[in-house]
C-alpha cells in the first residue's frame, strides 16, 4: 500500500488499469465479432455455399458477376450468293467456338425467327472494349451481314460453367449440321 501513498504514481496506476479494461473490451469485441463471422460462415455452409467453385468463376457474394453482352443484328451486307453465305456461316461458327474455347465466351446462339435480331453473345470480359474487339473478330461482323450492340450485364456467375456443361449434353458439332 505503500505505492499508492508515494506522490505521482496514482495516476500512473489508474492509467494502467483503464487501459487494461480498454484491452479486455477490445478482445471481448473481436471475440464476439469472429463468433458473429463464424455463424455467418456456417450459415452460408449451410445454404450449400461452394467457395471454391465462386471463386473459379469470379462471383461476388450474391453468385453474380459482370458481363458484356452482344446483340448481333442483321447487318447492311445481305447480297451474298449462297455459297458464300455457307462459308461465311461456318467460319462464324469456328469463331464462335474459339472463343468459347478461350473462356471469352459464355453463351452464345441465334434468335427463332427472321427479324433484324440474329443473336447474342455473352462475353466473360472485363470492359466493352474487350468484348468489341472479340466480337470484331467474327468474320459475319467483318463482312458486313451482321452488326453489333454491346451492353455489360450482371447475371449469375454460374454462366462460367455452362460451355463445360454443354459438352456433355451435345452429340454432334453444331457445323456438322
Amino acid at each position: 500500500m505503500y505505492i499508492f501513498r508515494k506522490p505521482g504514481l496514482t495516476p500512473i496506476l489508474l492509467f494502467l488499469l483503464l487501459i487494461g479494461q480498454s484491452c479486455e473490451k477490445k478482445v471481448q469485441n473481436e471475440s464476439k465479432n469472429s463468433q458473429i463471422l463464424a455463424e455467418d460462415v456456417q450459415e452460408t455452409e449451410k445454404q450449400g455455399f461452394d467457395r471454391e467453385l465462386a471463386q473459379k468463376y469470379g462471383a461476388d457474394d450474391y453468385g453474380m458477376k459482370k458481363y458484356v453482352l452482344a446483340f448481333l443484328k442483321r447487318g447492311p451486307n445481305q447480297d451474298l450468293d449462297s455459297v458464300k453465305k455457307m462459308e461465311l456461316q461456318a467460319a462464324h461458327l469456328a469463331n464462335i467456338t474459339r472463343m468459347a474455347e478461350e473462356g471469352k465466351l459464355v453463351l452464345a446462339g441465334p434468335f427463332f425467327g427472321n427479324d433484324d435480331l440474329r443473336g447474342i453473345y455473352i462475353f466473360d470480359v472485363q470492359s466493352l472494349q474487350e468484348a468489341e474487339d472479340l466480337t470484331n473478330s467474327d468474320p459475319a461482323i467483318r463482312a458486313g451481314s451482321l452488326v453489333m450492340e454491346l451492353k455489360e450485364w450482371y447475371g449469375s456467375a454460374a454462366l462460367v460453367g455452362v460451355n463445360e456443361t454443354h459438352k456433355s449434353l451435345m452429340k454432334k458439332q453444331i457445323a456438322e449440321n
